[in-house]
């Protein structure tokens, strides 16, 4: 997840997911075929975005980066969940919600 405060039209903001199974153990995803972090804007359209990893992956860690000032398009609660496919299965972190406040134009 990002940390500190994220603001509209952000751009390099970074959103990291840790992949872990159901017993909170991290998962090593240093072999995945599939790596995506989605997103649901407030008003409820899903972007998925391709994911990259923030080390090796066998951390668990992905991560996206917001290029493009249209990534960060509406004020309001976001939700967030990563999602990766490993030879040994497919798993999704947990969802999280974070704001995304205006900016003074």
């Amino acid at each position: 997840m990002s940390k500190g405060t994220v603001h509209k039209e952000d751009i390099g903001t970074a959103f990291v997911c840790t992949i872990k199974d159901g017993n909170g153990k991290i998962i090593d995803v240093s072999d995945a075929t599939t790596k995506e972090i989605s997103f649901l804007k407030p008003s409820g359209a899903k972007v998925t975005k391709d994911a990259s990893f923030t080390t090796d992956g066998k951390d668990g860690k992905i991560e996206w980066i917001t290029d493009l000032v249209t990534d960060l398009d509406e004020c309001g609660i976001w939700k967030i969940q990563g999602f990766v496919v490993i030879p040994t299965g497919e798993w999704h972190t947990t969802k999280h919600s974070f704001p995304v406040e205006d900016n003074i134009d």
